[in-house]
């Protein structure tokens, strides 16, 4: 009776050792996909990728020439706002969210 109950437990943990793997797979697959863009995206993360720079130059033109992008490049464009003075507006950033959602 012991050796079968032992028997019935090795079973049922050796199915769960080969099948959690897989699973870890999948989540690390899953991981690893880059989140789509948005808004709180960081300005350098938006114009890493070619079709999201390009909404960003439509509504900024020059931002990836801007003298001080070094320095807000990590920083997103609502994040960014605030010290804009007055270039990056409400309107602008829901255009901004707009192009993104449709992109995606």
């Amino acid at each position: 009776m012991m050796k079968t109950a032992f028997a019935a437990a090795a079973l049922i943990g050796g199915f769960a050792f080969t099948a959690a793997p897989a699973l870890a797979d999948e989540q690390m697959a899953d991981a690893q996909k880059p989140a789509a863009p948005t808004i709180d995206s960081t300005i350098e993360t938006l114009m890493a990728n070619e079709k999201t720079a390009a909404i960003l130059e439509k509504h900024f033109p020059g931002i990836s020439q801007h003298p001080a992008y070094g320095q807000f490049k990590g920083m997103s464009l609502v994040q960014l706002q605030p010290w804009s003075g007055g270039m990056i507006t409400d309107e602008a950033i829901e255009k901004v969210k707009a192009d993104l959602a449709a992109m995606a």
